[in-house]
């Protein structure tokens, strides 16, 4: 049974990071390595999140054995020591453990946390660096590639070798500590733990706040739209920036074009580059080099390869950036033609939902019979806000007790955590499938505002995690990055929440496997008693900082355009947005309309052409029966007409040709030859 928990397990992670990828990847076009290495990232994460409540009920389970043994070998060591002449002597009654249906036997999940915490640190440190810097290479060959990653992570990798380098002396010189492989193990992963603990409060404080009100506001129709108004405002200038951007590195790869013909050693380079320029530029080029003459050294200056690897860089970023726009606008009108569409049908009395543009895609069987019209205008105008509202409740009483069970976690006696009562209460009843659900709920939410938060977060246009496959290789790569450095000390933390970690809560009991491969933190106890205890705290002033907006307030200071409602810049961005989406909104109705006229026309000239094509067949088979019936009588008159005159040179073949040219109604009247001899000279 625990085998196939464990590939079940497996599988549902592997399906869920292969879902992510495929929604803000593009697996057609990128890379193979770097689709592998980001799909690996996010699955062994997804891994841990989801493997942590089966290890928390196996140690409960086996610190109920534990436990038993303890009674057992107490109870034989006080019966010896009884006197025979007692008349009560002492008992004890060992409790009854039953082991829960994901039980997995000792010895399989240190081996199982090994593999996946080593293998994601190995990407998250090692890998994953490395491979950002190769993706972003502009270099011509995989060894210029491997030479510019290596050169632009020498930085990276000395600064680490830095610190470890500083951790080893000063464990080798602290008479306390004695230096071996295990003290060195525990040191590294405090020092990974403690980078991503840092990180992670910052990024927890911002979504334990603004997930719960971000689903309130998104009941206040009003706010929606105004907020859409603005993100379109922002996003025409930013598509404006890239197509101008696109434009400048295009005339660049033009006047190289021009410069390097086609006899030159470097012409390999232009074409790899012209291969990453969008059709329709490529075909622009290449109508151009038809007039180029042959390369001359004398007439022409050739840029150097350093120069090209550097516009190559150029070039896949300006289209990358100008596709990404541009889909992404595609997406926000929609999106706000949309909410146009909620406001208009929400004081309609026929309660039927009418979009203003209907989708040319062929309706399915859940449009047809169960999100009907009628269904979609109940959903949309009358339930969705109260569930958003149900929801964003829910998950503000899941915010506070998260806050109350981070600044309390360390208290044992009493235990003021919230959760860790929630998973005592459990543990003395022995409802394991209770435990699993609590502990996977907890850890799910924390999971959610924190990796929410980097799929919110976007760093200028280096870190960007578009949707519809738009997301560069370097963004994914850095989600991966930060995904497998904020879960481990992520699952550890919420371990210490529920006082299933010893050094922490300071409890003599059964460790769970996953914290066993962490090792003992009183390696540095400054950082076990002290960093890991009171850090965590400050996510209240993070939260405060979060409800007043004041990272909001302080980025639209310094000049990046935010969206605040008492702001007179926002409601400028909200009305020029505004104007925009009118506009576009009349250009797509024109086109609609005139796509409208063109089917129409098609429709109406189909008809009449099968109408008109039947009456001809038909007057054509009237006139020819009739042609018939009267060259049979005319026949006679002929014959008797023609014979006292003088014969004629004819052949049948001339008579037939002026009998048709004569009587050929509804026929093509020609005076030509006999169709006959057409053809006869080819």
């Amino acid at each position: 049974m625990s085998v196939w928990v464990l590939v079940v397990d497996v599988c549902v992670c592997a399906t869920l990071a292969f879902l992510l990828l495929r929604r803000y990847g593009d697996l057609a076009k990128q890379q193979r390595m770097v689709l592998l290495a980001t799909l690996l990232a996010w699955c062994l994460c997804f891994i841990i999140v989801f493997t942590i409540p089966l290890d928390v009920s196996t140690t409960i389970y086996n610190q109920c054995v534990i436990d038993n043994h303890r009674v057992i070998s107490t109870t034989a060591s006080r019966s010896n020591q009884t006197d025979n002449s007692s008349v009560f002597p002492t008992q004890s009654v060992s409790k009854v453990c039953h082991k829960p249906w994901s039980y997995i036997p000792d010895g399989v999940l240190p081996i199982f946390w090994r593999v996946v915490y080593w293998t994601s640190q190995s990407l998250t440190w090692l890998l994953i660096p490395f491979m950002q810097s190769y993706a972003r290479s502009g270099a011509f060959s995989i060894s210029g590639k491997i030479k510019t990653a290596l050169i632009e992570n020498a930085i990276y990798y000395g600064t680490y070798l830095f610190i470890f380098c500083s951790l080893l002396i000063y464990v080798a010189i602290s008479p306390q500590w004695h230096l071996s492989w295990y003290n060195l193990r525990t040191i590294g992963i405090t020092a990974a733990n403690t980078w991503g603990l840092f990180l992670l409060v910052l990024l927890l404080g911002y979504g334990l706040v603004e997930i719960p009100r971000s689903y309130w506001l998104a009941s206040c129709h009003g706010h929606l739209l105004a907020k859409t108004y603005f993100k379109v405002a922002k996003l025409m200038t930013e598509k404006a920036e890239a197509e101008e951007n696109l434009e400048d590195v295009m005339e660049d790869v033009r006047g190289v074009n021009e410069s390097i013909k086609y006899n030159h050693p470097l012409r390999k380079c232009i074409d790899t580059i012209l291969k990453k320029c969008p059709l329709e530029y490529q075909e622009k080029l290449g109508r151009n080099m038809d007039d180029y003459e042959d390369f001359d050294d004398e007439r022409n200056s050739c840029p150097s390869k350093k120069s090209l690897v550097k516009l190559h860089k150029q070039v896949i970023y300006a289209v990358q950036r100008h596709n990404r726009t541009q889909v992404q606008w595609q997406i926000l009108l929609d999106e706000a033609f949309h909410l146009e569409d909620v406001a208009k049908n929400e004081t309609s009395s026929a309660h039927q939902f009418i979009h203003s543009f209907p989708s040319v895609q062929p309706s399915r069987w859940i449009s047809k019979y169960i999100y009907t019209p009628t269904a979609e205008w109940y959903w949309e105008c009358v339930l969705r806000r109260w569930c958003c509202r149900v929801l964003a409740v829910g998950l503000c009483v899941v915010s506070v007790a998260v806050v109350w069970s981070e600044c309390t976690f360390f208290s044992t006696q009493p235990v003021l955590s919230l959760f860790a009562i929630f998973i005592q209460l459990a543990e003395r009843q022995y409802n394991y499938l209770y435990i699993q659900v609590v502990c996977f709920i907890i850890i799910m939410f924390l999971c959610y505002c924190v990796y929410s938060t980097v799929f919110r977060i976007r760093v200028f246009n280096y870190y960007y995690l578009a949707p519809h496959h738009q997301t560069d290789a370097y963004s994914l790569q850095f989600s991966g990055m930060l995904f497998c450095r904020l879960t481990p000390p992520l699952c550890l933390n919420f371990l210490g929440v529920i006082h299933m970690d010893s050094t922490i809560s300071h409890q003599q009991r059964q460790q769970t496997s996953y914290t066993s491969i962490m090792g003992s933190m009183q390696v540095l106890s400054f950082i076990a008693n002290g960093f890991y205890i009171y850090y965590p705290m400050l996510i209240v002033l993070l939260c405060i900082a979060t409800y007043f907006s004041l990272g909001t307030r302080c980025l639209n200071l310094l000049g990046f355009q935010q969206f605040m409602g008492d702001n007179d810049l926002t409601s400028d961005l909200v009305d020029e947005g505004k104007e925009l989406i009118r506009r576009e909104r009349r250009k797509r109705q024109r086109s609609e309309d005139g796509q409208n006229r063109r089917k129409e026309w098609m429709e109406k000239y189909t008809a009449r052409s099968r109408s008109s094509y039947s009456e001809l067949r038909e007057n054509t088979t009237d006139l020819t029966d009739s042609r018939r019936s009267q060259s049979g009588r005319e026949h006679g008159d002929q014959s008797e007409l023609l014979q006292d005159v003088e014969p004629l040179d004819f052949n049948e073949e001339d008579l037939q040709d002026v009998a048709d040219r004569r009587y050929g109604g509804g026929r093509y009247l020609s005076t030509s030859a006999s169709r006959t001899r057409i053809f006869d000279d080819v």
